[in-house]
Parts: C-alpha cells; sequence; structure tokens
C-alpha cells in the first residue's frame, strides 16, 4: 500500500505531467502549486474549531504539504483564503483538470491514463484521515466535515462518468476506523443474491449453489458433532478474460466467511509477477509473503498456467508451484486458493506437476457472453455510472458485439470490451459536449448518445488493432 507521501506525490507528478500538455495555463500558480495550496485549505477547513489548531496540526503540514506554520499562522491562513464552514461546498479548482484528462482521456502515460480523479480523492481523503488523527481528540466536526468533502468529491467525478467507490468510516476510541470487510457480517443468502442478479453465467450459477448447499450441510453436521468427509476446498476456473472470475471469488471469500468458513474471507488476487522473482532464493519469499496476506481468505491466481509455461534455465515459477502446493497442504483450513485462466493453457498447469491436480476438487468452467448479455452488461455499467443509453445507441452496442462474437479475435475480452469501449464513449461525450458549447444541462450529462459509442467503437478498433500488431 502507497505512503500518504507517495499518493501525494503521484498527484503532483499528474498535475505536473497536465502543465506540460497546456492543462491548467489559465490559471496564475502551476497546477502543482496549486493543488498543494489547496491541500493546506483542505486540511485546515477539517480542524475549523479554532482550538483545535495544534503545533501537531502544523508539523504535519510542514511534514506532508512543505509549509512552515504556527497555529497563529494557521489561522491567518485559513481567514486569508476565506476558509470557513461554507468551503467545503466548494469543488476544489484543480479537481476539474483531473476528471477533464481522465475524460477526455488526455495523459497518455499508462501510469496515469484513468487514473488521475481517483488517484486525488484517494490522497485527499487519506490526507484528511491522518491529519485529524495526529492528535488524541477527533471531534465529531472533523468527522463531518471530512466524510462530507469525500462525498462532495465522489459525486463531482461520477457525474463526469468516474466513479470513486466510498469508504465508510465511524468515529471510535479518538481515531477513524475504516470498515473493511472482515468487521460486517455477512449473510450468505444475500451474497448468493448478488450472484443471481449477475448477468449470464449460468453454469457457473448452478455450480456456486451447489458448492453452498454443501457447505451449508457440513456446517450442521459440525454443530451436531458428525464428521464430514475431507473435501479440498481449492478451485480452478476455466475460461476467456472479462467473464467474472474474479467477482466470483470475491463472493465466494464472502460466503465462506459467512459461514464461519474462513475466519477473514478477504480475496487476494495476485498474478505471475507477484510469486516469482528474478534470483535464486527471492521467489520462496515473495509466494510466502502473499501466501500469509491470504491465509483466512481466498488467495486468487490468475494466469496461473503461467508459472510453469517459461520452464528453464534461469526460471524460478516453478518453485513458487512448490511452495503454494506445501502452503496449501499445511493451511487447508483456512485458506482457499483459486486458479485461473484460459482452459488448454490451464490443463497443462495442472499436468505440469503430479502433486497439481491432486490438490484441486472443482472446477468451474466461465462461457463467454452472448451479444445479449454484453448489451445487458453495458446497460448496467451505464446505469451504475449515472449515464443513460439511447435507444439507437443500445442497438449500435448490440450490433457490435453481435458481430465481434461472430468473429472473435484471440483477445476478445468480453466484459472488459464492455467497459473499455464505455470509457471511450464518455470520453466522447465530453468532447462532444464541450466543443457543442453553452449551459450543459443534467439531461445532457447523463444521456450517452449514438455517436458517442460509434466513435467510441472505431477507436477501441484502432487500439486492439495496434495491441494485437504488437503481439505479433
Amino acid at each position: 500500500m502507497e505512503s500518504l507521501a507517495e499518493q501525494l506525490d503521484l498527484c503532483y507528478e499528474m498535475a505536473d505531467a497536465m502543465n506540460r500538455i497546456g492543462m491548467g495555463s489559465d490559471i496564475q500558480l502551476t497546477l502543482r502549486q496549486n493543488l498543494r495550496m489547496e491541500f493546506v485549505q483542505y486540511v485546515l477547513y477539517l480542524s475549523l474549531d479554532a482550538a483545535e489548531i495544534t503545533p501537531a496540526h502544523t508539523a504535519f503540514v510542514k511534514q506532508y504539504l512543505g509549509m512552515d506554520l504556527t497555529p497563529e499562522q494557521a489561522k491567518q491562513f485559513r481567514t486569508n483564503h476565506r476558509v470557513s464552514e461554507s468551503y467545503g461546498g466548494n469543488v476544489p479548482k484543480t479537481i476539474k483538470y483531473y476528471v477533464l484528462a481522465d475524460a477526455a482521456e488526455r495523459l497518455a502515460d499508462p501510469k496515469y491514463k484513468g487514473k488521475a480523479s481517483k488517484t486525488l480523492v484517494k490522497a485527499y481523503r487519506e490526507l484528511g484521515q491522518q491529519f485529524i488523527a495526529v492528535d488524541e481528540e477527533i471531534s465529531e466536526n472533523e468527522i463531518r466535515r471530512l466524510t462530507m468533502y469525500d462525498s462532495m468529491l465522489q459525486k463531482f467525478c461520477s457525474e463526469y462518468g468516474i466513479y470513486v467507490a466510498p469508504v465508510p468510516m465511524t468515529l471510535k476510541a479518538g481515531k477513524i476506523e475504516k470498515k473493511t470487510e472482515e468487521s460486517k457480517r455477512i449473510d450468505p443468502d444475500e451474497v448468493i443474491a448478488g450472484l443471481d442478479a449477475m448477468i449470464g453465467l449460468g453454469a457457473v450459477k448452478k455450480e456456486v449453489h451447489s458448492l453452498v448447499n454443501l457447505l451449508k450441510i457440513q456446517k450442521l453436521r459440525l454443530e451436531q458433532g458428525m464428521k464430514n468427509a475431507v473435501v479440498s476446498r481449492h478451485m480452478v476456473f476455466y475460461g476467456n478474460p472479462g467473464t467474472g472470475k474474479t467477482t466470483i471469488a470475491r463472493m465466494l471469500g464472502s460466503i465462506y466467511k459467512a459461514l464461519d468458513l474462513l475466519p477473514g474471507g478477504q480475496l487476494v488476487e495476485v498474478d505471475r509477477g507477484g510469486l516469482v522473482g528474478s534470483y535464486i532464493g527471492q521467489t520462496a519469499i515473495k509466494t510466502t509473503e502473499v501466501i500469509q496476506s491470504a491465509l483466512g481468505g481466498v488467495l486468487f491466481i490468475d494466469e496461473a498456467y503461467t508459472l510453469t509455461d517459461h520452464k528453464g534455465e534461469g526460471d524460478f515459477g516453478q518453485e513458487a508451484v512448490d511452495t503454494l502446493l506445501k502452503a496449501m497442504e499445511d493451511h487447508r483450513d483456512d485458506l482457499v486458493v483459486i486458479v485461473a485462466g484460459y482452459t488448454k493453457p490451464m490443463e497443462d498447469f495442472l499436468n505440469s506437476n503430479p502433486g497439481l491436480r491432486s490438490r484441486f476438487n472443482k472446477f468451474l468452467f466461465f462461457d463467454d457472453y452472448t451479444p445479449e448479455e454484453l448489451e445487458k452488461i453495458m446497460e448496467s455499467m451505464c446505469n451504475g455510472q449515472d449515464y443513460q443509453m439511447t435507444e439507437e445507441a443500445g442497438m449500435i452496442v448490440l450490433d457490435y458485439f453481435t458481430e465481434r462474437c461472430a468473429h472473435k479475435p484471440d483477445n476478445f475480452a468480453n466484459a472488459r470490451e464492455a467497459r473499455n469501449i464505455l470509457e471511450k464513449a464518455v470520453a466522447a461525450q465530453a468532447t462532444r459536449l464541450v466543443t457543442k458549447g453553452g449551459k450543459i444541462t443534467r439531461k445532457q450529462l447523463k444521456i450517452l448518445e449514438a455517436d458517442d459509442f460509434t466513435e467510441a467503437i472505431k477507436e477501441y478498433e484502432e487500439s486492439s488493432a495496434k495491441e494485437a500488431e504488437a503481439d505479433e
């Protein structure tokens, strides 16, 4: 997890990148300078009650924001910059550039592309939480301001199709406590209801229902003091990208926790890069660290076949497999391992080691979505981000996926394609509305028209073709 200083530095790097392409030229300061100033205003707004500005707070401002203020100077700064109770209702100027950078895809660097707004909101959130936690007393007013400001930033981003997940917070024992999955009581029937509400995945849903029924019966038998057959919990997920494998793995973790079969139920997702090192001895350490973080929950290894398909001198994938196999045996009561990937490579993976296949007893196949399901997924994604496709736009999307599914390329990505096209449609809408000029209504912000998807599909096909050429 990135430290607060690293999060702030990344925000500043993005500000510099935007300045280099001409964004922010209409303000007096550079975007970096303006953002730093807004960060200072924000934390001083949180501690708006005069008595709450302490040396600990000003030391925090100096350490993380580079401004050396005494408590009295901080109060004067707040007055000079009109930081009052109403400040919390004003969207900071700089975030507008971050949102524009995402909506119009102005930042080409993969490190920044599509991530500017979420990164900035996350930095604001962490900055505020750590700031009000620097002393022993956290007031209800600080929590209220922090929550309201965070909600305002989320809402502003969502109006441009950028969803930032909220983090519920509560005041407890003088500190902010983030509510994690571990602290919630989960109802397995609610998880199953969420599964049933998902589009497609008929065969997978049937298998999961069967598994849950088995787990419930096994739990009842244990409660009655009866023995259960020893059955491996580890699973293999077959299927192409974008078919919901990670989502189902996360649901299974929640179900195991709800039935008191796993203490945590968390999902730790990793691929070859997170397990395999580049020199002797490093792989076992990396793999063990990942396993330790997953204990009590689910370890999901995507494209697991890449651990064994690079066999040869200097490759340590087999070392990761050997470490994993031992852990699956040692921690069979508090760890579920799910390996996932394309069908044929996964079969080769399971056959690469005599001990591998015997560790798994359940195999779920994830079918590709149909054109109609992909169109419904697109519609669901739109609704989730406060967008609405016109009827003509829906027909264009359905026609595209009908053609795409009839001639699937090797890199066909199912729901990920819907997500990527929607992102480009949102960018096309933003360009259309800004170019048109005039006052933009709420309805216009909500509607995605046929032309937006025509432009998005064209751009997506061009980028997909380039990726395919690069892979050859």
